[in-house]
């Protein structure tokens, strides 16, 4: 995320907080701001280990709240965790997923072809589809080594 993209998604971050009446707390803005850091797409847990080091109070809890509150109003998205934890992201734009079957590592990519997959009609008759993401799973490079 570039340095506009993250001043971008913290005027966001603001603005959903105040039009969901949630407050701007030092523990949600350091825990987004954790998240916006992050290239890892983190479970609960990691960017709970994160900012123990700058809230050494705050409770799993409250991390794993407030990051499931922030997905509700929409500043941030999970990754399912394929059978594992719960993963987040900040990148909101339309982008995609490499997952590594052993490291787990799940990389963003883009990919027109991908952001105009067609929905089949039946599904369109029966759902209202909001958004599409391709999953890619395979062997990162790291992995492949090995």
């Amino acid at each position: 995320m570039t340095i506009n993209d993250q001043a971008s998604a913290r005027e966001l971050f603001k603005e959903k907080c105040a039009e969901h009446n949630l407050k701007v707390t030092p523990q949600r803005v350091t825990i987004y701001e954790e998240l916006l850091k992050a290239k890892d797409h983190p479970s609960a847990d990691a960017i709970y280990k994160r900012v123990r080091s700058f809230l050494p109070n705050i409770s799993f809890d409250t991390v794993y709240r407030t990051l499931l509150s922030f997905s509700e109003i929409g500043i941030i998205n999970q990754v399912e965790g394929y059978g594992e934890k719960k993963r987040f992201e900040p990148n909101l734009y339309s982008h995609h997923h490499f997952r590594c079957l052993k490291c787990h590592a799940i990389i963003d990519f883009s990919h027109d072809a991908y952001n105009n997959i067609a929905v089949p009609d039946e599904l369109k008759k029966q759902f209202q589809v909001l958004n599409k993401r391709v999953v890619l799973e395979g062997v990162c490079k790291e992995c492949g080594k090995k």
